[in-house]
């Protein structure tokens, strides 16, 4: 549990005035000393993370942030800070003393609710003074979980806290996530497709790759991982063909004209673009790239803060594919990590990585503001299938994804049936 990538953990943000006791809450749940605690207001400065294992709910990570309330040019950085959080938050915990409910605990609520996130609030320091009874009741009407405690009782806390956590788990939190699993059957060989090349880490295998084989072991398939130089003669050694060939985007092409036409083939980026995000919507967004010109602008964004290479996939060769593909000269902006663009409206369209070191509400909330500004967004291999001809294939594992592709015109609009 303690080794779970976080981007698989149940992400819990406290958030609240300055000096209502969040990091106090923290350090009692966790029963660790995660954060600093002092009377002094505005201790938290950036944001502290914290991940452990919390039964009955299994993997999460906690996320301390500063006060919302925070003032000068230094908080407002700090506010800012705390904003991207929400972003990643999969339940928000508002902290509140008993009698400071106001305007900025009502204006959290509102930014949580309209981006459908589960809310709960703690009233902590009740040692000092309990919260009228009308406030419980709007809280009640609206249905969204209290408590009251004090963090310097901390056996109580953690035994509320936990109580009110399990009431707001997503509905889906519980099923059991797949990469794969749901696409082949037991004893079905899925071909792994792994180039070793300057990217890939020294002794060991990329996150996406690791997890997709533990998945299919889970699920009591069989797995053949090969270089793309070896997949033709895998494939010729084998008495019936795979169930399926995954492979790294970057080399689609090759193991496209390697694999038979009869077997199914997708890559690692578009397994775990279902998985995290919204596949619908990258298939969709995908279809913006042929409306392309010369001159315009595309953001590539990227969950994780990797070391760049010469021939780096987000910075080289998916700039290099799409100008290939466009006939013009295009000019690409790209981050990573946590931060993202406030004004995303200058871009033709936006390309987002496999995100296996997000959690999906991080990479959902992406979704929902490009879709909320008109901006299509598409993930890297989808993007990659696409400019080398091979999206219909690659999306074939997915049909109601490749339907999705298929209501899309070169406008970008969704064709109307008939």
């Amino acid at each position: 549990m303690q080794n779970t990538p976080k981007g698989l953990r149940l992400h819990i943000g406290l958030f609240g005035r300055r000096n209502v006791g969040k990091s106090s809450l923290l350090n009692a749940v966790t029963r660790q000393a995660v954060s600093i605690v002092s009377d002094t207001a505005g201790t938290t400065t950036d944001p502290v993370e914290k991940p452990m294992e919390m039964l009955p709910i299994g993997p999460v990570v906690f996320i301390d942030t500063a006060g919302i309330d925070d003032v000068g040019a230094l908080g407002e950085k700090r506010i800012a800070k705390t904003r991207q959080v929400f972003d990643r938050t999969d339940i928000a915990i508002i902290v509140t003393d008993a009698g400071q409910w106001g305007a900025f605990e009502e204006a959290l609520v509102d930014d949580f609710l309209r981006r459908r996130t589960p809310i709960a609030v703690v009233f902590n320091k009740v040692d000092l003074g309990r919260p009228d009874a009308t406030r419980k009741t709007d809280l009640q009407s609206r249905q969204i979980p209290f408590i009251e405690v004090a963090a310097t009782e901390p056996e109580d806390c953690r035994h509320r806290f936990r109580e009110m956590l399990i009431g707001c788990l997503p509905e889906d939190y519980l099923e059991k996530q797949t990469i794969i699993g749901d696409l082949v059957n037991p004893g079905d060989v899925v071909m792994l497709v792994v180039p070793i090349d300057l990217e890939a880490p020294k002794g060991r295998l990329i996150l996406p790759q690791v997890q997709t084989i533990r998945d299919l072991l889970d699920h009591d398939a069989c797995c053949l991982v090969v270089k793309e130089r070896e997949l033709r003669d895998a494939l010729g050694r084998l008495r019936q063909p795979p169930a399926l060939v995954v492979t790294d985007s970057q080399a689609f092409l090759k193991v496209a004209a390697d694999t038979p036409d009869d077997v199914r083939l997708t890559s690692f980026s578009i397994l775990f673009a279902r998985m995290k995000g919204d596949l619908h919507s990258f298939a969709q967004g995908a279809r913006a790239i042929d409306n392309l010109r010369t001159g315009d602008r595309i953001l590539v964004a990227e969950a994780c803060t990797h070391h760049q290479i010469g021939d780096d996939i987000g910075r080289v060769k998916i700039p290099r594919w799409l100008t290939q593909y466009v006939g013009g000269k295009l000019h690409f902006d790209h981050i990573q990590g946590c931060e993202f663009p406030e004004d995303i409206t200058p871009y033709k369209l936006v390309i987002h990585c496999g995100s296996c070191t997000f959690n999906r509400r991080n990479l959902l909330s992406r979704i929902e503001k490009c879709q909320a500004t008109g901006v299509p967004v598409t993930n890297y291999g989808i993007a990659i299938a696409k400019s080398l001809g091979i999206i219909e294939r690659a999306l074939a594992p997915f049909p109601a994804a490749l339907d999705a592709y298929r209501q899309v015109n070169e406008s970008g609009r969704v064709k109307t049936r008939v």
